[in-house]
């Protein structure tokens, strides 16, 4: 009987996210002392660049102050318990980002 292992669900995944059209990045390529560094410290969750990259085209009408308001506010989230930031990032992605009166940052 073959043992189902982390590495077995992870290679799994790559493979099923690649198949749906994303890119697999090898993460210590971007770390900060990758090839290509995409944060300046380990600690960083957020590729503050890929993000604001996608922002931009998932809500191209958006002026550059709503996009920078709706990064900062993913930004803010900030809970001593891992599950209500997982909880509250998931709200953020599905719900839209609220960033003034009438306007919301699409997050998918």
């Amino acid at each position: 009987m073959t043992r189902l292992t982390e590495s077995a669900i992870e290679d799994f995944a790559i493979r099923l996210f690649e198949r749906l059209g994303y890119d697999y990045i090898h993460a210590p390529d971007i770390a900060p002392d990758g090839d290509r560094p995409e944060r300046s410290r380990y600690d960083e969750v957020l590729l503050t660049g890929r993000l604001e990259s996608a922002l931009k085209r998932i809500n191209p009408k958006l002026s550059p102050a709503l996009l920078q308001a709706g990064l900062k506010e993913v930004q803010r989230i900030h809970s001593p318990e891992l599950l209500a930031n997982n909880e509250a990032f998931h709200r953020l992605l599905t719900e839209g980002v609220p960033v003034s009166a009438g306007y919301a940052v699409a997050g998918d």
